[in-house]
């Protein structure tokens, strides 16, 4: 019997090795047709679901019932699967190199459980080879078992995007991909399971894996035109969210705007590809470019409020800016990478006084994460605020909202272009 069919008649249980933003959905999803074990080694969120909590606030309630699964941190129960799906996180590390060591963890947890005719399939970002060059030879080396013949390895890139409401894992088509084309038939079957639109075949694991990596490098490179072309269009006094709105007017422009780029898929993934062509001695140059602009926003936007509070006869030293917003995108609570920090540091390296609210963020992880102490409400007497981040609670505010928190003569500035034509007395600016 094949492991498809092992798994629909639950002769056999699929193994889901992460359980963050993308790996807990995934796990959920799968626990409605076939048994399934989320392993995670963090024992603070497991116990969260166990009560039918989701520590990343992406999934209700809702979504822990009438489902067949086991939230565990033991490596005993996580050797009962057949099918093992790993699901972590890929990080670069201070230096923007690739940080595998979660991957390579999870590989090294899943080789100490692999069975002969088992497959294990990586959903994390990395670079093309990184599966069959990095990560097969530690299951290799751990289980003491040979790939490809005692066990099957194959590639599926996650697709969740946080805060996506629409475009969600059962709705959105899935590659896949697999080292042999017994394993390729396999994996799309068990995937299948879940995704309703259904699968595309990728024709080896280096495909799927560089689809994975293109997908968020274009958007980068795409965000980085649009920053370079706003500094642009800010030197010549125009605003860009105006020129976007003119130009979108042919049929075939593409719908790309400025903005902070941060977060832990289109702003560390082009990194990985970038570390890959200098491996294979080509030094990226469109992709490297895109990631200096997007990596450089943050400070050109702290530096251009402080010029403008100058211009207007302010002290920056001592001067009180509210930020609004810290996570990296609008209406999510998680706050890794994000890019607002770049803004606040560099605010407070002029000497400036920053308060930061969101009413997303954890104030406890924000703590923990950056020495950054949330503010419940703004304190008022502001000579600045920064919209930095789009949040949904944020696109109603008008103009009388900003002017009882300032000071005469105020700054707004307004990076998203939330209130585009709907400031006049305050001074206004955004990207």
């Amino acid at each position: 019997m094949m492991i498809y069919d092992k798994l629909l008649s639950k002769e056999a249980k699929l193994a889901v090795v992460g359980l963050g933003y993308v790996g807990l959905p995934l796990a959920l999803e799968f626990a409605k047709k076939i048994s399934v074990i989320g392993f995670d080694i963090n024992e603070e969120r497991l116990a969260k679901m166990r009560e039918g909590i989701d520590p990343s606030q992406e999934l209700d309630r809702s979504a822990f019932e009438n489902v067949d699964i086991e939230f565990t941190s033991s490596l005993d129960k996580l050797r009962e699967a057949s099918f093992f799906i790993v699901a972590v996180p890929t990080p670069i590390d201070s230096h923007n190199q690739p940080d595998l060591t979660p991957v390579l963890g999870a590989s090294r947890s899943v080789g100490k459980c692999l069975k002969k005719g088992d497959y294990v399939v990586f959903e994390s970002t990395v670079y093309p080879g990184c599966t069959e060059e990095d990560c097969v030879p530690i299951l290799e080396e751990i289980s003491g078992l040979k790939f490809g013949t005692d066990f099957k390895v194959g590639y599926s890139p996650e697709r969740i995007n946080p805060g996506e409401k629409v475009h969600t894992l059962p709705n959105t088509i899935k590659i896949v991909s697999g080292c042999d084309p017994e394993s390729l038939e396999q994996i799309a079957k068990v995937y299948e399971l879940v995704v309703k639109p259904g699968v595309h075949r990728a024709p080896n694991i280096k495909v799927a894996e560089a689809a994975k990596i293109i997908e968020n490098t274009q958007r980068d490179v795409n965000i980085a035109l649009m920053n370079e072309l706003s500094i642009i269009f800010s030197r010549i006094g125009i605003n860009t969210y105006d020129v976007l709105e003119a130009a979108g007017t042919k049929w075939n422009f593409l719908n790309f705007y400025p903005g902070l780029v941060g977060g832990h898929c289109i702003g560390v993934d082009p990194y990985y590809l970038v570390y890959k062509a200098n491996e294979l001695k080509y030094h990226s140059q469109i992709i490297s470019a895109g990631r200096f602009i997007n990596d450089s926003m943050g400070g050109y936007i702290a530096k251009k409020l402080v010029k403008k509070l100058i211009g207007m006869g302010k002290a920056i030293l001592g001067a009180k800016i509210l930020v609004m917003g810290l996570t990296f995108k609008e209406n999510v609570a998680d706050i890794r990478n994000t890019k607002v920090l770049d803004i606040i540091n560099e605010l407070k390296d002029f000497g400036a006084d920053v308060d930061v609210v969101d009413p997303y963020a954890d104030p406890e992880d924000v703590r923990r994460m950056y020495g950054i102490n949330l503010i419940e409400k703004p304190r008022g007497n502001y000579d600045a605020i920064i919209v930095a981040v789009g949040h949904e609670v944020y696109k109603d505010l008008n103009e009388e909202y900003f002017d009882n928190l300032t000071y005469d003569n105020a700054v707004l500035v307004d990076i998203k272009g939330l209130y585009r034509d709907r400031i006049h007395k305050l001074k206004y600016w955004s990207l």
